[in-house]
């Protein structure tokens, strides 16, 4: 599990005039499988090697390797928007088996 902080959406609250979005803020999974992606590989990371993790992890949801699960909600599509308060658990579920090919000599 990662657990990622959320940013607030501080535009949401001044154009709304609302503090729910103080509170609880939308984001798309895309949005958050970056930020997740940028606190498992640590913020001193290079920027190069953050945006190839960004890229591989959002090919393999596309792909359909893996979903993710977002404070107990699955989500397969990086477009789907999530509602999360200050932070997220994200968690990566495998959507596949992998077959081992044995190879005989």
């Amino acid at each position: 599990m990662i657990r990622v902080k959320v940013p607030l959406d501080l535009h949401a609250v001044a154009l709304g005039g609302s503090g729910a979005f103080a509170l609880a803020t939308p984001l798309r999974i895309r949005d958050l499988l970056s930020y997740a992606v940028r606190e498992a590989i640590g913020r001193r990371a290079p920027h190069d090697k953050f945006l190839r993790s960004v890229h591989r992890t959002l090919a393999g949801l596309a792909a359909g390797d893996f979903t993710i699960v977002v404070d107990g909600r699955s989500f397969a599509d990086a477009e789907a928007v999530v509602v999360c308060e200050r932070t997220a658990d994200v968690r990566f579920f495998i959507g596949k088996r992998r077959r081992k090919v044995l190879h005989s000599h």
